[in-house]
């Protein structure tokens, strides 16, 4: 798969919405957060209200053009809701996401000969509405978002999508090391060249959020600047759609993520391989690679709310961030979110000089940082990964340990895990998957656990 190109030339493509984000301007209020769309190019006559009509997915065909796709961008495996169906695998890929219906419009493609439809056209949608972050409990609940963009009755099994996460992180390295690449030798790299890897990260998300978060988790530190690209961008994907953002913000969070750390390509090599800790004097080097990062995005013709996430995810809520030292309301809502994202897969990855944290140990430090991140979007990070996210230890009620297989649908308390370790006997058991949500299972998580206390490595083989 070319991830390089976009399919087809994007012939078809529709006018662009450029946004004017006045949350990505220094000294703005996130408060103040709103799109202005402006439409570029030449106007299409709106479809005619006769000429748009629902059917049940499985009817579609190539020929048809999309009016419509039902819920966000991240509800569907695509980058856009219009477009004209010519390839007969985004047919089956509309199907294989569980969505039942859609719209189409027969005068831009061919008309529904053989199925009635099932529908009028769908409600008028208003461009330019302002967009707020939803507002998130103070504390953090142990019920998962049940929103209408999760969709737990068509999520893939963990085990059958780790596979396909696997090769998505191959293609992501590969493709971030050619940006690397680029960079150095003067050329300039562009957020279109990316946004077919980001459609493959978002549909994996979709099918199953824990799966190409908790692969790329798994990286060496040979691998860590490339495959660090690619998890942040699953991470903002998640997160983006547990705060139900506009389907323009969900696609710049992902790309957004992908980006964020190019200016990394500006380093000196010797500075940012080093197998070790980097003294005072070099980390004021690699504080230099957000402001070179956004240099070169913008430069390529990034919008300004990917530039803004590349120049400012390091900054802090208190104000002691870098490199402008923003305080909060000077934040942008992007930056707030890939500061969460781009932390949390730092602690949780494998670097030189530290060994990882585990996944829920992450989660519970993390909490702990005061004046660090913006409470509300941490705990919605939280709801999107999981209160024990995959590969996480813990000790259950029946005195055995467990590492966590994949979150709870009903209860992020209640995820399944798979214990193998016995306190009675102070030995390893004969693994045994339990789902703890089971009316039939009475073991529950009694606190969560460090592998190191344990003297347990290899944790992945138990869930992979």
């Amino acid at each position: 798969m070319h991830y390089a190109k976009l399919k087809n030339d994007r012939r078809r493509r529709r006018a662009r919405l450029q946004p004017i984000c006045s949350g990505f301007q220094a000294g703005v209020p996130v408060a103040h957060f709103a799109i202005v769309p402006l439409l570029h190019g030449v106007r299409r006559a709106p479809p005619t209200m006769s000429s748009i009509r629902c059917i049940p997915a499985a009817s579609l065909r190539t020929g048809m053009y999309l009016h419509k796709i039902g819920g966000s961008w991240l509800s569907h495996p695509f980058l856009r809701n219009s477009f004209l169906l010519e390839d007969p695998d985004d047919v089956r890929r509309i199907v294989e996401a569980g969505i039942d219906s859609v719209w189409i419009d027969e005068s831009r493609g061919d008309a529904l000969q053989d199925v009635e439809a099932i529908g009028g056209a769908p409600p008028s949608e208003a461009l330019g509405a302002a967009v707020t972050l939803p507002g998130t409990p103070g504390g953090l609940s142990s019920a998962p978002n049940n929103g209408p963009q999760r969709l737990h009755a068509t999520a893939t099994a963990l085990d059958l999508e780790i596979e396909r996460a696997r090769d998505i992180c191959l293609a992501g390295k590969a493709q971030i090391e050619a940006m690397f690449s680029d960079l150095r030798l003067g050329r300039t790299v562009s957020q279109d060249s990316v946004l077919p890897l980001v459609e493959e990260i978002s549909a994996s998300v979709l099918r199953n959020p824990a799966a190409l978060i908790s692969v790329a988790r798994l990286k060496t530190h040979d691998d860590y600047s490339y495959l660090h690209s690619v998890a942040v961008s699953a991470l903002m994907l998640a997160l983006a759609r547990q705060l139900r953002l506009d389907e323009r913000l969900v696609r710049m969070a992902g790309v957004g993520g992908l980006m964020h750390d190019l200016g990394k390509a500006f380093m000196p090599l010797d500075v940012l391989n080093k197998p070790g800790r980097l003294t005072d004097e070099e980390f004021e080097i690699m504080k230099r690679h957000s402001g070179a990062g956004a240099q070169a995005l913008q430069e390529g013709g990034c919008e300004p709310g990917i530039v803004d996430i590349a120049l400012h995810h390091h900054e802090r809520m208190d104000g002691r961030g870098y490199p402008d030292g923003l305080g909060a309301d000077e934040i942008s809502l992007l930056s707030r979110m890939g500061a969460v994202c781009d932390v949390y897969d730092a602690v949780t990855s494998v670097r030189p000089y530290k060994r990882p944290w585990d996944a829920a140990m992450a989660m519970r430090e993390m909490a702990r940082w005061d004046g660090h991140f913006d409470n509300r979007i941490f705990n919605a990070f939280v709801k999107s990964v999981g209160i024990y996210p995959v590969g996480s230890l813990v000790r259950l009620s029946s005195e055995r340990l467990a590492v966590i297989l994949e979150p709870g649908r009903e209860s992020l308390l209640k995820p399944r895990v798979r214990a193998f370790y016995s306190f009675r006997s102070r030995e390893k058991i004969l693994p045994q998957s339990l789902d703890l949500a089971s009316p039939d299972c009475r073991d529950h998580i009694v606190s969560p656990e460090s592998p190191e206390t344990w003297g347990l490595g290899n944790l992945e083989a138990l869930w992979l």
